[in-house]
This record gives structure tokens, sequence and C-alpha cells, in this order.
């Protein structure tokens, strides 16, 4: 694809500083970018490489300072950068179509405009909408419904009557609705309570591979609208995700959790069950979270507490051998004063 820097600026809605006529013929780092490329800064410590980048072309933020580089400004250069790169480089699919080798159901329906590859097993009840890509070795069980638009990698498995909205991306490996770990008389006779409820997954979900999202006990556990789930994360039975939080990988939640809008958790952090965390909050990577916590604030550690409480505790460890050492002469000093101080 070959565009000029007006027609990106256009697009973008930005504005040219420099050759506007420019033609831009791929998207790349700035390390990496040489003539013809267009790349980005969106952190202000990179910004120096501006007068070092070989690239034609840089998407920068408001007022940065104008140079004898090409460059557009845009509100987000990073946002920016990712909506160049779908132009750039869009994710290419099969004609729609439904394989003579994947095994369909009696009683399933899918659209004629759903592409689903060899080796794809779909269940009877089952519904595939319009534009559903389906690839190889992706196991949809029965009654389960995949709205318009949404995505299945290879070897995902959604397990019965589960519900996928629209424009949902779910990775390899991903497993939806596989049994909730619930057993009554844990350590003893451990009887298995039988998990009948479902996942919901909302619209403009995304899940990364080998992540693993339990059905509800008796109700459901939801994913809502634009949430975001990175690799390798565990989310238990009736945990609720709200809408656009992001969870970032090896996370796990435990059941009956629930998140608020917006709440971001950091790589292994992990939850307990029956808690609720609240609108916005963000939580540092490996904490520990045991309680309830209010919207909008920013916790670390384990156990958790406020992250500037843990910053000065981090701070403190590296100096504990010191600060033991000197307390250790601390004492013998008192002891050898209390000897040597005669008694009344």
């Amino acid at each position: 694809m070959k565009k000029t820097l007006h027609e990106i600026a256009a697009f973008l809605n930005g504005r040219v500083s420099g050759d506007g006529h420019v033609v831009i013929e791929h998207i790349r780092g700035i390390d990496e970018a040489g003539e013809g490329d267009l790349t980005f800064i969106s952190n202000a410590k990179y910004l120096k490489k501006i007068k070092t980048t070989h690239a034609s072309a840089i998407l920068v933020p408001p007022e940065t300072e104008k140079t004898d580089k090409n460059l557009i400004t845009v509100r987000d250069p990073y946002v920016a950068f990712g909506r160049m790169l779908g132009l750039y480089y869009p994710e290419e699919h099969d004609l729609p179509g439904t394989s003579g080798n994947a095994f369909i159901e009696e009683g399933a329906s899918i659209s004629e405009e759903a592409t689903v590859y060899p080796g794809v097993y779909v269940g009877r009840g089952a519904r595939i909408e319009r534009r559903v890509t389906l690839y190889p070795g992706v196991c949809v069980g029965r009654h389960v419904v995949i709205d318009e638009d949404s995505i299945l990698y290879p070897n995902v498995s959604v397990y019965r009557k589960c519900r996928i909205g629209k424009r949902v991306i779910i990775h390899a490996g991903v497993v939806v609705g596989s049994d909730g770990f619930g057993f009554a008389g844990p350590g003893r006779e451990n009887v298995k309570i039988p998990q009948v409820g479902i996942v919901q997954i909302d619209d403009d979900v995304e899940i990364g591979a080998n992540t693993t999202i339990d059905r509800g006990t008796i109700d459901k556990t939801w994913i809502q609208r634009g949430a975001k789930i990175d690799n390798l994360v565990q989310i238990a039975h009736n945990v609720v995700v709200g809408e656009d939080s992001v969870i970032v990988a090896q996370v796990g939640i435990s059941g009956s959790t629930k998140l608020g809008k917006g709440v971001i958790l950091g790589g292994q952090a992990g939850l307990v069950g029956h808690i609720n965390i609240g609108d916005h909050v963000m939580i540092g990577a490996q904490s520990g979270v045991h309680e309830d916590l209010s919207p909008n604030q920013i916790v670390s550690g384990s156990p958790h507490m406020p992250h500037q409480k843990w910053l000065r505790v981090q701070a403190c460890v590296s100096q504990l051998p010191e600060l033991r050492k000197n307390m250790a002469l601390l004492l013998k000093r008192m002891e050898k004063l209390e000897r040597e101080t005669p008694n009344d």
C-alpha cells in the first residue's frame, strides 16, 4: 500500500508539518524505520530519536517542537499507529463458506457468510452468525451462540450454551465455559457441585491465548463489553469483569469476584473470591487482593496496600540487612549501659 502524508493525515485527522507529498509504503518502529516508512513517538523520553531516525515521517503528539523531519501531529500517536497498522496490514481471511471437513451436527445454524475451516466441530442447536470465522480445531458446544464478526482462532473450545457477542476475538487455546472449581467438603469428600450456568462474553472483547473462563455455577460468568484479557489468565465461576477492563497475563480471579468498569490488573495479580473491585481501580503486578476496593485507587503488594505506601516499603527492603545490624549493635550498647548503671 502507498499513501501520501496528506492522505494519512486526513485519515487520522492529523496535521502535516513538512512535505505532505511524501509517499509512505510501510509502518515500522523508530529504530528500524527508513525511507518510505512511517513511525511514531508516544513517550516523551523518545523525542530525542526524532533527530536520529531515518523514517520518512513520524507521528508525534501535540506541542512537539518543529524539526526538519516530516511530522504528522495527532492527539494520540500510539492509537494512530495502531490504526495505520490495521490499514496497511489488514487481517486476511478466506472467502465465506463451511469446509466439507468440518463436523456440523444436525440442528446447528451457520450463516452462509461465516467461514468455517476444516476440523471445526459445531454442536446441535448452536448458532453461528454472519462473518464469524472459526479456525481449525475450534469446538463449539451445543446451543452456543456466536454473534456477528467474531473470530475464534485454532483450538478454541466453547462449552454448551455459552454466548459470545459481536466482534469478539478469541485467541488459540482459550477454553470458555469449563466447569467452575466447586466442591463440597474440600479435602475430605470433594463432592462435585454441578456447574449449570454459562459464560456470557459481550461485544468487542478480546481474549488472549490459553486463557480459561469457567462457567457460572447456576447463573453466569460475565465478561462485559470492551474488556481485554491477556494470555494465560484464569477467571473462575460467577466472576464479572466490568466494561473496558484490562487483565494482564497470569492473573487469577477467584469465584464470584466482581470488577467494575475500567479496572486494570497487572500481571500475576491474584484476587480472592467474593470481593468487589470498584471502577477504575489499578492493581499492580503480583499483588494479592483479599478485600473490597473502593473506586479510583491504585494498590500494589501482597497483601495489597496503597501504591505510594508500597513504594516506600520497597525502598526500605534493600536496607533491612544494614538496619538489622545497626539494631543489634544498639541493643548490645543498651544492655551494656544497663549493666554499668548502678541500682538505686
